[in-house]
């Protein structure tokens, strides 16, 4: 690929399939455990106030283990790139309510991308604020956006080398999160582990609502378990790659954050873990001292780094895959005609992100979650359902066990979700779905589509 080489509109170019399991696990691991649990784990304990936070991190693995069956799924039957778009488009019908829920989708997406990509880079500088002290809050969200418009860069390249990438990405966050798990267990004290307060377990509504905020972090730290089903179009053999990408990633990584989890409590005073900027570097700083805290922030920053890159190469192919089906602006639909990886698309979510990189972390995660949660989520529990009923299973289509148990589950835990969240991330929620019921309505007014559209005999002189 060649600087000067201009983008293409050619609908015959398509996507390589050119990423296998190693590719995808990478894709999926890099999402999940980037910056999320380094600098959320003294959220949660904030929550519930207490060790007893790790009931948020169980339940939100169980949650999204039942969930990952859903995207398994929906993924093995629609290995298109921006995968939800497809199967909330076909499974609420192509011509009817499918384009409202795809347009949601899409909609969503222009916000969700970008706060999911800034979450992470802004997670990034509060650990680079370890090792300069002396950063201000200014510092530390040019530093954060100039991640995000590096990432941009670095993706605007073949997707085959960036497979090779993550995969190294991969290699060393996984050692770093070992080396953290080890050193916890070779200190680990019970004491301080499970040391729960008085009444900690006391089933009041306090507790459920601790609880609820505990899962809502956990969740946001497990997400990335699906970023596999973003790329569907560019993975090998989908209908096995995409389930096993998915399943086995939010396996791995549940056990990580267990570790990491207990080896924290049980290092340091959860009192004081609570307060923690950077947990993780101030818990390897009490086992090894200074140095100990540098090497696990700069691994920290790596890991990091990887997370928000693989996101925004996700995120970037949902505008892009919506346009090139003619449902969003046709610019989206370019692609580059020697590297075949979207442009326009991959430019606008680069760029959103690093404007969002100047709103707070907590509202970042908060909002992101909710938004998915309100519509996303349980639209394609729903979505699953719609297309048993359509006919049976392509050959090598993946069908989840137990079924429909799995989507009832799933559907609940999304429900507890949204009850236990802030008024005023669940307004912004509804208001952005609102907004965007109001854009699609106007848009297929003036073009005469569904549910505007007549039927033929209506039409008919």
């Amino acid at each position: 690929m060649t600087p000067a080489a201009a983008p293409s509109t050619n609908p015959t170019l398509r996507p390589v399939r050119g990423i296998g399991l190693g590719g995808g696990l990478a894709a999926n691991i890099l999402n999940m455990v980037g910056i999320g649990p380094f600098i959320t784990i003294p959220l949660a304990i904030s929550a519930m106030g207490g060790p007893q936070a790790m009931l948020g991190w169980l339940v939100g693995a169980v949650l999204c283990a039942y969930d990952g069956l859903v995207w398994a799924e929906l993924g093995s039957a629609f290995p298109r790139s921006g995968g939800p778009y497809h199967y909330l488009l076909h499974a609420f019908g192509p011509a009817r309510l499918g384009r409202l829920f795809s347009f949601l989708y899409l909609w969503q997406s222009l916000l969700i991308g970008p706060l999911s990509i800034a979450s992470g880079t802004v997670g990034l500088a509060q650990y680079a604020s370890f090792l300069a002290p002396d950063m201000k809050p200014w510092h530390m969200m040019a530093v954060a956006a100039g991640v995000c418009l590096l990432n941009t860069a670095l993706l605007y390249r073949d997707i085959r080398s960036i497979q090779r990438l993550s995969i190294g990405i991969t290699v060393v966050v996984v050692a770093a999160c070992l080396w953290i798990v080890l050193s916890g267990a070779l200190h680990f004290d019970a004491k301080l582990a499970f040391d729960f307060p008085e009444g900690a377990f006391k089933p009041t509504g306090a507790f459920w609502m601790g609880m609820g905020s505990a899962t809502l972090i956990a969740v946001y730290d497990y997400g990335g378990y699906n970023n596999v089903c973003m790329i569907g179009e560019e993975i090998k053999n989908p209908g096995r790659t995409i389930p096993r990408a998915v399943l086995l990633s939010i396996g791995i990584v549940a056990l990580l954050y267990l570790g990491l989890n207990l080896s924290i409590l049980g290092t340091l005073p959860w009192q004081v873990a609570q307060k923690s900027e950077a947990v993780v570097a101030e818990f390897m700083q009490v086992i090894y001292g200074r140095w100990g805290g540098v090497v696990v922030s700069l691994l920290i920053l790596i890991a990091s780094w990887g997370s928000a890159l693989v996101v925004l190469l996700g995120f970037s192919r949902v505008p892009y895959t919506a346009a090139v089906d003619g449902r969003f602006f046709k610019p989206f639909a370019t692609l580059h005609p020697e590297g075949r990886f979207p442009t326009i698309s991959l430019l606008f979510m680069g760029v959103a992100s690093a404007v969002a990189c100047f709103f707070s972390l907590a509202d970042l995660i908060a909002v992101l979650i909710v938004i998915q949660t309100l519509f996303q989520f349980t639209a394609q529990c729903v979505a699953v359902v719609m297309l048993r009923r359509q006919g049976p299973a392509a050959p090598g289509q993946f069908r989840m066990p137990l079924y429909p148990l799995p989507v009832i589950i799933t559907i609940a835990g999304w429900l507890y979700i949204v009850a236990t969240s802030q008024p005023r991330h669940i307004a912004i929620g509804v208001a952005m779905l609102s907004l965007g019921v109001v854009v699609y309505l106007a848009q297929s007014r003036r073009e005469g589509a569904w549910p505007f559209r007549y039927p033929a005999w209506r039409a008919a002189p």
